[in-house]
């Protein structure tokens, strides 16, 4: 039984229209002229979250409470989504979840319930918080609508930027590369490649074993994909529909960061370089390549922190 549908990411693209930023597509001499990039820190609330959040609480009736847990980027993306669309939302976040993160979503009028995410089961203490509260919970990967959403920044990748060979995507819980890979396949991209952290490799494990693996909880600067298992319905999709999936270490990641920062002018958090250190560590080969930078939300004493040390440690 299929989850999604590429149907289901064009009207999740109609839903979006006019309330979700239609990003550019950006080219790199320095990378070649046959990848396109998709900037999705340029994205309302600074990462491709807000598509499948909004897509989601859109389907819900107005006034509706909603229940989210993140360590950042669908924080933000249910609180402003909710805010929009006029939902009460409160956020399940754990303790070590970037300051920046956890201030906007705040700012955006949700209320921040903190956990720790090493001893704490995030989806239990949600789910507890929605039968107090009779609220819906606005999962941040596993659930069709948000994973239909989150297509639509490879749909507009492709429709802008032409179809490619080889899409590349981060992936996490795997909402994103889900979507994506739904409508890639349909549209005659070629080949789908996942990439995560090294020290996060729960989808590659999975592949591997052609079943979903349960990891420790991943100590990695991508904290956006510190997932420790693959969805329930994004494995059911992304075992049949992506082609591979590859791992980027820390360093590989930073030297990422510093590379968009200083040759494409973009400020990446760690989780959305993964695609972009991929290619440049050599582990995708292809006439033609896409990659999705998942975000941009990382604050500047973090982000100096992570290149300088970079910088110094070649120096």
């Amino acid at each position: 039984m299929n989850v999604i549908g590429p149907d289901d990411v064009r009207a999740a693209a109609r839903v979006l229209d006019g309330v979700a930023h239609r990003t550019p597509v950006v080219r790199s001499r320095t990378l070649g002229e046959h990848v396109t990039i998709k900037p999705e820190c340029l994205q309302r609330v600074g990462a491709f979250k807000f598509r499948g959040a909004y897509n989601k609480i859109a389907s819900l009736p107005r006034g509706a409470s909603v229940v989210a847990f993140s360590s950042g980027n669908h924080a933000q993306a249910v609180a402003l989504a909710s805010q929009l669309l006029g939902a009460d939302a409160t956020i399940l976040m754990p303790e070590d979840a970037p300051a920046a993160k956890v201030a906007a979503t705040r700012g955006y009028g949700a209320e921040v319930v903190t956990y720790d995410r090493y001893t704490g089961d995030r989806e239990a203490i949600a789910s507890e918080l929605a039968a107090e509260r009779g609220a819906e919970i606005v999962p941040p990967y596993d659930d069709p609508l948000v994973m239909a959403g989150q297509g639509t920044a490879a749909l507009e990748l492709l429709e802008d930027g032409g179809i490619v060979d080889t899409l590349v995507v981060p992936v996490g819980g795997g909402g994103l590369i889900a979507g994506s890979a739904t409508i890639a396949k349909d549209l005659g991209v070629r080949r789908v490649v996942g990439v995560e952290p090294a020290a996060g490799d729960d989808w590659a494990q999975s592949f591997a074993r052609g079943e979903r693996v349960a990891i420790d909880v991943p100590r990695t600067i991508a904290d956006g994909l510190q997932t420790h298992v693959p969805g329930t319905l994004t494995w059911n999709v992304g075992s049949r529909l992506v082609d591979e999936i590859v791992t980027v270490t820390d360093e590989q990641i930073v030297d990422a960061m510093r590379f968009a920062f200083e040759r494409l002018k973009l400020v990446v958090e760690p989780s959305g370089a993964v695609g972009i250190a991929a290619l440049r560590a050599g582990k995708i080969d292809a006439p033609s390549v896409g990659i999705v930078i998942s975000g941009g939300n990382v604050d500047a004493q973090r982000f100096a922190e992570l290149t300088f040390s970079a910088t110094s440690a070649r120096s």
